[in-house]
């Protein structure tokens, strides 16, 4: 190794040559002064880098014409030097990277990157970014190396031989922080719904941006979570440091902590300094698919731009213009999707932040590239809720994509998709529906026994559930709970009885997580009257989860509503030998008459409900948000 000086630049950099820039918070900023104050040597540079903290001083207008960018990902001042064909972009999977450089199109000449100085036993370490530096300095011609005292020295595949390196400058600089994401109640509300997906021992992967950042401060009260990504940022350190995340469960290196980049503030560069929980390896090793997949219940949470109602995702692009990158998207996507109980998560809010424009389209604008095909979705979630596409059709897709778009454009989006034929006539709007707590959100878990359900009003594209609950029950559940016989439940008849006007009337369901797919084992509902004091009200309990209490439960969290609604009685009619509901109503207050065919009316005072709601909830062992 030889101490770097400027007249060596001219030997090192051959005309034509490509040179790669280390990046994320590893941009070697004094090795990149030193090669630029030489830049009338070069001839014709191509200069190769992903993002990167700071400044990007090498796309100044100055060395156009001398020093040519090729970038895997966009900032805004390589957008526009893009733009003025300064620059390129080149979208690419990051764990494809490697093999651009090892045996692609990219072969590189020189490998610019930033290290801590070498140990005793002459090793630097490549510190908080491994990512494609690791392939970088395997696969360049000569190494040149930034010596930082102040760089991590980090576990894993992270150490470089000092004879690798060709050449080197020493320079003390504070690492760059990364600013924390804003983030607003939008994005806090997509952090709880996207947190009612991922259950105790998921192993997470995090991607860039706010909402992803909101994701992870919703699972500070989660257990024995894991992690398995490309950035580790602070909101992934703060999991470890609450107890949130111990790995313990993790199938696939328990116990560690793997990531490929760590990007934060100066505290998270100190969290990562010998520790030997966490390890750091290459983007190609990191983010292949199949070694995500060997983590049970992995979970990946990424951002998009852009995503239309048969589940195509845009991250990269708006049109024909160019935005950040492909980056992790593609990879965790589907290595999530492979592995086993795993859930790949798309989170964005529903509108834009400027222009407020739809984010879940009918039609992507000409020009935007698709970077996750719908086939390899499987949720997608927005303030409004959270939309399950793995295995659905067309129809149950466009239904469930715009139930969780933002009320303004839901009346656009449907006829959007009523021109293309993907939504029988029938549909309408589906209305807002009401929160089922004070936070803001439409949903939550609620646990009867040992075994949980998630609570959620119903909604148009519970059709098809409906019709499968329909045709579940035995002869004598139809008959006591739909009040006279019935043999088939059509796709309009299911739809009226889940496209409720949850303003007026109201429709709650219970459902079972189950083989990936949520199967309804309860409803409850009531029909406003016209005086707006009284409603009646109806419970089906699927046969094999009676006595649980979820109709009880079912009529206090109706009567909770009804109550902030000001409607004072619930009335029902009940067969004479319907002793279960009779049994409850009498529980909370109710008084029957007899009347036509055997039935008996009863009347239920809200009041009474409410006043033994607590009481029952203990009685029956629930557990549920208040």
């Amino acid at each position: 190794m030889k101490m770097l000086s400027p007249e060596d630049w001219s030997r090192i950099v051959p005309p034509g040559g490509r040179v790669f820039i280390g990046g994320g918070a590893s941009v070697p900023f004094a090795l990149v002064d030193s090669f630029l104050a030489s830049a009338e040597q070069f001839k014709d540079v191509e200069i190769v880098h992903i993002y990167g903290l700071g400044e990007s001083p090498w796309i100044d207008v100055r060395y156009d014409g001398v020093l040519r960018t090729n970038s895997f990902f966009l900032t805004r001042p390589l957008r526009e030097a893009v733009e003025r064909g300064q620059a390129d972009y080149t979208p690419c999977p990051l764990s494809e990277v490697a093999s651009l450089f090892r045996c692609g199109p990219l072969p590189l000449d020189v490998a610019l990157i930033q290290v801590s100085p070498p140990d005793a036993d002459g090793y630097c370490s490549l510190g908080v970014s491994v990512d494609v530096v690791r392939s970088a300095v395997d696969c360049a011609r000569v190494v040149v190396a930034q010596m930082n005292p102040k760089m991590p020295r980090t576990h894993g595949d992270s150490r470089i031989s000092v004879r690798k390196i060709a050449f080197a400058i020493e320079c003390v600089a504070d690492l760059p922080e990364a600013k924390k994401p804003e983030t607003d109640d939008r994005h806090t509300r997509i952090g709880r719904y996207a947190a009612q997906l991922i259950e105790d021992g998921a192993t997470l992967q995090l991607g860039l941006g706010n909402t992803p950042h909101a994701v992870a401060r919703a699972l500070k009260n989660h257990h024995h979570l894991g992690i398995h990504t490309g950035l580790f940022n602070d909101a992934l350190m703060e999991l470890v440091q609450c107890g949130a995340a111990d790995g313990t469960r993790k199938s696939f290196r328990p116990g560690k902590i793997i990531a490929s980049h760590v990007m934060g503030s100066r505290r998270l560069y100190r969290f990562v300094h010998e520790n030997a929980d966490f390890e750091m390896h290459s983007s190609e090793w990191v983010y292949h698919p199949g070694r995500i997949a060997r983590n049970d219940r992995m979970v990946s949470i990424n951002g998009a731009r852009e995503i239309d109602l048969t589940g195509q995702v845009v991250r990269d692009s708006s049109g024909h213009r160019f935005y950040g990158g492909i980056g992790a998207l593609q990879d965790f996507v589907r290595g999530a999707g492979r592995s086993k109980e795993g859930r790949p998560i798309i989170a964005l809010t529903s509108t834009s932040d400027e222009g407020g424009h739809s984010r879940i389209v009918a039609d992507l604008e000409v020009g935007s590239g698709v970077c996750t095909g719908r086939g390899d979705v499987h949720y997608v979630v927005t303030e409004y809720g959270v939309a399950s596409l793995h295995g659905r059709s067309i129809r149950e897709r466009v239904a469930r994509l715009v139930e969780i778009a933002h009320p303004d454009h839901r009346e656009g989006l449907l006829a959007g998709a009523r021109e293309k034929g993907w939504l029988p006539k029938y549909f309408t709007t589906p209305p807002p529906a009401p929160l089922v707590s004070d936070d803001g959100i439409e949903s939550a878990w609620i646990q009867f026994h040992k075994q949980r359900f998630l609570l959620r009003p119903l909604s148009p594209s519970d059709m098809r559930s409906i019709q499968e609950f329909f045709y579940s029950h035995d002869e004598e559940t139809v008959r006591l709970r739909y009040g006279y016989r019935r043999n088939r439940m059509t796709g309009e008849s299911a739809y009226k009885l889940v496209a409720v006007d949850q303003r007026k009337d109201l429709a709650f369901g219970l459902f079972e997580e189950a083989h990936g797919r949520q199967e309804l084992r309860a409803i409850g509902r009531y029909y406003l009257d016209p005086d707006g004091q009284s409603a009646e009200v109806a419970f089906v309990v699927h046969e094999e989860f009676r006595h649980l209490g979820m109709g009880g439960f079912l009529l206090g969290k109706l009567a909770q509503v009804a109550h902030k609604r000001q409607v004072k009685t619930f009335w029902a009619n009940v067969l004479s030998e319907n002793y279960a509901m009779k049994k409850l109503f009498r529980a909370v207050g109710g008084r029957s008459a007899t009347a036509e065919d055997g039935e008996e009316e009863f009347r239920i005072p809200l009041v009474g409900i409410l006043q033994s709601r607590r009481q029952f909830l203990k009685k029956k062992r629930i557990l549920c948000p208040e």
